[in-house]
This record gives C-alpha cells, sequence and structure tokens, in this order.
C-alpha cells in the first residue's frame, strides 16, 4: 500500500447532544478525499481519538470506510493501554480499514525492546499494515525501527518529535536494512511549516491538519513544495502558516480545537471538543477566520 499526496485527518463531529454525528462525519471525510486526499486517517489525534469509547471508535471507523468508499487508502488510530489497544486494532479491521496509526503507549516509558513487542502485539492483533507514530513517550531507536520494519505489518513511521539527528540515523538504518520501500513522513503538529526542513533528509510525505479546514489551501501548499514553487511556498508559510502555528501555541490542545473551529467556520457543523481540550476563545477564533480569509486569499480562493 502506497501513500501519497496530502494525508488527511478529519475531526470527529458531535452533535448538540454530544453524541457522535455520524452523516456529518460521513460528508466531512467524502469531501475531503474528493478534495484530493491521498489517504484518510480517521479517530487519530485531530479526530480526538483520546476521548472515543470502544462503540464510537467503530462508528466513526466504519463511517469513514463507507463514505471513502476506496477512493483513498483509510488507516484509524490505535494506541493507549495495550488491551485498548489491541481492542481498537481488531474493531478497525473488522470495519474495512487499510491500516492502523499506532500512536504511544499510555503514559508509562519503555525500553526499545518494550516498545517494539508493543507494536508488534498491536500490529498482530489487528492484522493490518501498521504505521508506528514516534511522540511523546513513544521514541524509538534506529536499531528498533530497523527491526520492526522487517514485520510484515509494520509499512512506516510517522515522526512526531522533529529530532532530525535521531530521525536521520533511523532512516539510514532502515534504508541499510533493505528497508526501502518502508514509508516515512513528517507528523508535527501543522507540518507544512517544517516541510522544507524534512525534505532536506528526504521525507517527502507529511499529515495535513489544514487539509480538514481548508484543503485548497492545504493542495495549493502541496502543490507548489512538490513542482518548487519557491515563491508561493514561502508565501504560504509567512503569510498563513506561521500564525496559525503562533496561533496554535497560545493554548494547549489547540491543534485539534482550531482545527474542528476551523471546519466549523467553513460551514460544517461539527460541534465542540470533548474535554480535556477546550474549545477556542472568541479572541482567538477571530484570528483564526482572519488567517483563513488570507489563506484563501493567497490561493485564489
Amino acid at each position: 500500500m502506497r501513500l501519497d499526496g496530502v494525508l488527511f485527518f478529519p475531526v470527529t463531529p458531535f452533535g448538540p447532544d454530544g453524541r457522535l454525528a455520524e452523516p456529518v462525519l460521513a460528508r466531512h471525510v467524502s469531501d475531503g478525499v474528493a478534495a484530493g486526499a491521498g489517504g484518510v486517517f480517521t479517530a487519530c489525534g485531530t479526530g480526538e481519538f483520546n476521548a472515543l469509547d470502544l462503540d464510537e471508535y467503530t462508528r466513526v471507523v466504519a463511517t469513514a470506510v463507507t463514505a471513502t468508499a476506496g477512493r483513498a487508502p483509510v488507516f484509524a488510530g490505535a494506541g493507549g493501554p495495550l488491551p485498548s489497544a489491541r481492542a481498537l486494532a481488531r474493531a478497525a479491521a473488522a470495519q474495512g480499514a487499510d491500516g492502523l496509526l499506532l500512536m504511544p503507549p499510555y503514559l508509562v516509558t519503555g525500553p526499545a525492546a518494550g516498545l517494539t513487542r508493543y507494536v508488534r502485539d498491536v500490529a498482530e492483533a489487528g492484522g493490518l499494515p501498521c504505521v508506528i507514530y514516534q511522540r511523546g513517550n513513544a521514541r524509538f531507536t534506529p536499531a528498533a525501527v530497523a527491526e520492526l520494519a522487517r514485520h510484515p505489518h509494520v509499512i512506516g513511521f510517522k515522526d512526531g518529535l522533529g529530532d532530525f539527528d535521531l530521525l536521520q540515523r533511523i532512516i539510514l538504518t532502515v534504508r541499510a536494512s533493505g528497508g526501502e520501500d518502508f514509508t516515512f513522513f513528517n507528523g508535527l503538529p501543522t507540518a507544512e511549516l517544517t516541510v522544507p526542513a524534512y525534505r532536506g533528509i528526504g521525507v517527502n510525505l507529511y499529515s495535513s491538519a489544514v487539509f480538514a479546514f481548508a484543503p485548497e489551501i492545504a493542495v495549493a501548499f502541496h502543490k507548489a513544495v512538490t513542482v518548487g514553487d519557491e515563491v508561493m511556498a514561502r508565501r504560504l508559510l509567512t503569510d498563513f502558516y506561521l500564525p496559525l502555528v503562533e496561533l496554535r501555541d497560545l493554548v494547549p490542545g489547540y491543534a485539534v480545537s482550531l482545527v474542528k473551529a476551523g471546519v466549523r467556520m467553513r460551514g460544517l457543523e461539527v460541534g465542540g471538543v470533548r474535554a480535556p481540550l477546550t474549545d477556542p476563545a472568541p479572541e482567538h477564533l477571530r484570528v483564526l477566520e482572519r488567517l483563513i480569509d488570507a489563506g484563501m486569499g493567497l490561493v485564489g480562493g
């Protein structure tokens, strides 16, 4: 399975009663695929994976798979306590997901051997292709990633640390061990801001939270960096992505709640975020609205 283009991380919509809004999610996913998503990563960080119970998670994955209708691969988030992660992996497989994004285990920090075992146990529970997410307490050694890259169910590595020295060593070790087809991608929040740096070490694929609420901007940026239009890429980075990151960093959790607010601003009522996240303050919503208008102006929207 090959991932390409802009990777779409949909939000999880909730209705006025706080319950999962499946029809809204179906539209959100379908519209994103139609806008050119190269992969759909549902019930992941932007999709408030942390706030879903097993029934909701199962319905989110099923809805995303149906709405995507085979037009792009669908990956579902899994992680947390090992028994829960296994159950999620099995549920994702049962609902027809194409793969898993394996997020960190709950709270504890284990050695390389323990992380390797965790990845194997979850990947084998679902039997799906699995992308490892390096972030927080899930920090992998080059040897551990090279070992996992030889596992038949482990196909990729999403970096959410931004430690370029470590990532370069991981890439070189995996490639030297025969993992030429192993996929690496940039998974930092608002990844576009660091795309030039990641491309410098050969990592061209990245996740895009912006795609969830402004696919026109995300696609224009992807096109600019792909064809080498440095002028457009720099304009978007300077006038849209940089101030967006500065806004995002004002409050913990805004990497998710600002995205959800942006989806609402673009006309899809996806509700607010669940605790422990908080919805953006009114003054921050006004800044976000101005940024979206500025970004759309840059790409001719």
